[in-house]
């Protein structure tokens, strides 16, 4: 199950395409409604932090960006309650616009994964921008 539908969690994000938080903001990833994205601004890197009220074992994550804005390079950086990083993966999600589903090659077995960075160093988009229409994480 997506944990990001069953816990607490807080989000935050590198930007927000015309600071219109309303109509572009962090909140429209996990709203499940197809018509509504995360909107970056222009400009590279672009990131996603997401920190779990509790440590959280995770296996896997999925994505589904708008085809034109897609990040050509992916990386996963994930953190332990005190800081220690204790995952750095690498994916090359594809430039569409179906869910994409990354599967970490070391999961998280042990309930340890207190933050998670998504870090996107470039995108498909000419100005750098990412759109983000869902995101999900998976224990």
């Amino acid at each position: 199950m997506n944990l990001l539908k069953k816990l607490s969690f807080k989000c935050s994000v590198s930007s927000v395409q015309g600071k219109d938080v309303k109509l572009y903001g962090k909140q429209n990833m996990f709203d499940s409604v197809a018509e509504t994205s995360w909107n970056s601004n222009e400009g590279t890197p672009q990131w996603i932090i997401i920190r779990f009220e509790e440590p959280q074992a995770v296996s896997k994550f999925s994505f589904q960006f708008q085809g034109g804005f897609v990040a050509k390079t992916l990386l996963i950086h994930v953190e332990t309650e005190d800081g220690k990083q204790i995952l750095e993966e690498t994916f090359y999600p594809e430039d569409i616009n179906s869910i994409q589903t990354f599967i970490l090659n070391r999961p998280i077995k042990n309930k340890e994964a207190a933050k998670i960075k998504f870090l996107f160093p470039s995108s498909t988009d000419f100005f750098g921008r990412i759109i983000l229409y869902e995101l999900e994480i998976y224990e």
